[in-house]
């Protein structure tokens, strides 16, 4: 390892651009020891740290920092940021409003302020803060984008939506952008006569919950391609029978010729806008093979008499701040100790340990079905859903599935994650019932709401 600060810093650097993280953190750890107050050594080894989903390591090294430089304006924003992913609102809008009153103009606490704001229900005060860091330099895609779930979530949905079309200049998106010849539909040309290509931009759970109004541009053009992931192709061409729908090819984007628009799938809404506004949510969209929802439903009543109640407890992507959408299998004892409802697996990745602590805890069995990816088989998975009498959920892509094929949907849903039930974010489908906890309570009141409702199917 290179003895002087600089250098070790710069191999730090490296690293953590090449995603080797904890590597990283060794280095930055040598170039402190090297020259202690090395304060670019220590923000960068914070800022790695929260990469690394250990915040309270990142806040100990931000602070660090601030004792050699005690106006680091990133040392103190990111403190901040880190409080933030650690529930601590209030304190963490102590050291983003100390930021500021440093440098006025120092934008990222701007953006950072309004998403405590937002994460606090103070929907207005968020979208005002956002539009003041936006007056101070109009050109933020990243503020743009959190102001667009302000203005979602307080009701102002042709705003949001505009303001959401700033996703598009974020690095994010940026990096998965498809380089087309052709126009993107701006929602105002004419389609008839043309050809349009809509293309899937982000996860399959938006696919699917977007996918509910594809009908509604499908009407306005002479024809409808989507691509999206290769998995959902065969339930969503069973599905959109009117729709050409394909696996995503970027190989030959820039020389294609075979449609007249395209247009990202998050930009579906703002387009056919009036049209979602003068229509109703429909109680089903996707189509399982009806063959295989037979057969799951034999399978189902093999296992013993229904109701049969199909449930996920966690998303496999958790982090501090994710962690508060989700509970744990121990917390789900209301719902879990109702007799005589057969409970089925909906977790496709780390369940083993907890389908053997419900069997410990509260001698039942949640039936798992080995020989069903239910991560990659999307298509049989939602003919098993379809055959299920109730999902229960928290939000992640099980519920957006089920309430799509129409089953009766109970979601469990943490109430300040402001996206997760917006108008843009909601269910396509109409058959969810949303249950929803505040960030300080536990999620005892949402299962024992749920558990009664689950009585009446007896």
């Amino acid at each position: 390892m290179p003895s002087n600060s600089e250098l070790v810093f710069n191999k730090g650097i490296c690293l953590h651009k090449l995603g080797k993280l904890k590597e990283a953190i060794q280095f930055y750890k040598k170039a402190v020891s090297l020259k202690p107050d090395n304060t670019d050594a220590l923000i960068n080894m914070g800022n790695t740290f929260q990469d690394l989903d250990d915040p309270y390591k990142a806040i100990e090294a931000y602070k660090k920092a601030l004792s050699f430089k005690s106006n680091s304006l990133e040392a103190i924003n990111n403190i901040g940021k880190s409080l933030f992913s650690l529930g601590f609102l209030d304190k963490a809008l102590e050291y983003l409003n100390k930021a500021i009153s440093i440098n006025p103009s120092y934008l990222d606490s701007y953006n950072n302020i309004g998403v405590v704001y937002m994460q606090q229900g103070r929907f207005e005060k968020a979208i005002e803060i956002f539009k003041k860091g936006i007056s101070l330099s109009p050109e933020q895609p990243e503020i743009y984008y959190n102001l667009s779930f302000g203005l979602l979530a307080s009701g102002k949905i042709k705003e949001g939506l505009e303001a959401y079309e700033w996703r598009k200049k974020t690095e994010k998106f940026l990096s998965n952008k498809r380089e087309f010849s052709k126009p993107e539909w701006d929602g105002k040309e004419s389609l008839k006569g043309k050809k349009i290509l809509v293309w899937s931009e982000q996860g399959i759970g938006e696919t699917i919950r977007w996918s509910s109004r594809l009908p509604l541009l499908s009407t306005k053009a002479e024809k409808c391609i989507l691509e999206c992931q290769d998995k959902l192709v065969p339930l969503l061409k069973r599905s959109f029978p009117n729709i050409e729908i394909k696996a995503e090819n970027r190989d030959l984007d820039s020389q294609r010729n075979d449609f007249d628009f395209h247009l990202p799938m998050g930009s579906l809404y703002r387009c056919v806008l009036d049209e979602i506004i003068n229509s109703t949510k429909p109680n089903s969209y996707l189509i399982p093979d009806p063959n295989r929802v037979i057969y799951w439903k034999n399978r189902l009543s093999s296992l013993g008499n229904g109701p049969y109640v199909g449930i996920t407890w966690k998303s496999s992507l958790l982090n501090s701040l994710r962690n508060k959408n989700y509970s744990s299998i121990s917390e789900w004892g209301p719902i879990l100790r109702i007799p005589n409802i057969t409970f089925i697996n909906l977790q496709y990745k780390n369940y083993e340990d907890d389908l053997v602590k419900v069997k410990n805890e509260f001698g039942i069995e949640i039936h798992n079905f080995k020989d069903l990816d239910q991560y990659e088989n999307i298509d049989d998975t939602s003919a098993l859903y379809a055959a299920l009498d109730v999902v229960i959920s928290h939000n992640h892509s099980p519920h957006l599935i089920s309430s799509a094929v129409g089953t009766p949907t109970k979601l469990a849903n943490w109430r300040q994650n402001t996206n997760n039930n917006s108008f843009l974010f909601a269910p396509g489908g109409s058959r969810v019932d949303t249950f929803e906890k505040d960030t300080s309570e536990t999620w005892e009141n949402v299962f024992g709401q749920i558990a009664k409702d689950l009585l009446n199917l007896k």
